[in-house]
């Protein structure tokens, strides 16, 4: 399911995939090593396995869009003087500033990117196709920090060993 997803994705999120400034996200680390880029395609792809897990029917051209564009605020967020105070409250806003001039937008995708920090964010996830992807960005964000977390220990413990492999 997951391939048949992925394959997906990049069908229906084409032109978001081919523009400019979502090869840029490619640049940027959004969690551990992971980029941006790399996560709104694992979110994007979460969210169309979670609508199929929960038979959830949606606008699959909506979710995919709105997942991909979800953290669309093209800059790294890691670097102080690149991002704005507060950018866990902000960054929806700013993705939806960034996405509506260069994309032609529904009202599912905009809910979608404005509301996908929910509660921390001050929009609430209004559609099914929201509630999705604020879900399956959690997932992800904590999957891939976690898995950062065990590689790291799994060094640290090679490390530290007195056997060599």
């Amino acid at each position: 399911m997951k391939t048949n997803n992925l394959i997906l994705v990049h069908k229906l999120g084409k032109e978001i995939l081919d523009s400019e400034n979502m090869k840029r996200e490619k640049r940027f680390i959004q969690h551990a090593n992971v980029s941006t880029y790399d996560h709104s395609i694992s979110v994007a792809t979460m969210s169309l396995t979670l609508a199929a897990i929960f038979r959830v029917k949606v606008d699959k051209v909506s979710l995919v869009r709105g997942a991909l564009l979800h953290d669309f605020f093209l800059y790294d967020w890691h670097d102080k003087t690149a991002m704005p105070k507060a950018h866990a409250y902000l960054h929806p806003l700013i993705a939806f500033d960034n996405a509506k001039k260069e994309f032609k937008l529904n009202a599912i995708e905009k809910n979608i990117i404005q509301a996908h920090m929910f509660p921390l964010s001050i929009v609430m996830p209004k559609y099914k196709e929201s509630w999705i992807v604020t879900m399956a960005d959690k997932i992800c964000a904590a999957s891939e920090v976690i898995s950062n977390i065990k590689i790291r220990l799994a060094v640290s413990l090679l490390k530290n060993s007195r056997f060599i492999l």
